[in-house]
């Protein structure tokens, strides 16, 4: 006998949704799917299955620069390795 199913309703925003459903579509998963899975691991694992945390000032450094260097669409010159 299979178990009751309930559902979930939750707000996000159009341009996300369809990127997301996008991505998940490429691995194989519908976005149903995706959060079944979410939601497995975490009954699972007890946790959530994502590492999150706050970025340390070197991560939000280069997130910066990475930013300067989009907007200004060059790329930086990485220093040459010595062998």
């Amino acid at each position: 006998m299979a178990a009751a199913s309930g559902k979930l309703h939750f707000r996000v925003d159009h341009d996300h949704k369809t990127k997301a459903a996008d991505a998940l579509a490429k691995i194989g998963l519908t976005t149903s799917e995706a959060f079944r899975l979410l939601f497995h691991r975490t009954v699972a694992d007890q946790a959530f299955p994502l590492e999150l945390k706050v970025p340390n000032q070197i991560t939000r450094d280069a997130m910066a620069e990475a930013d300067v260097i989009i907007a200004s669409k060059k790329m930086r010159r990485l220093p040459r390795a010595r062998v």
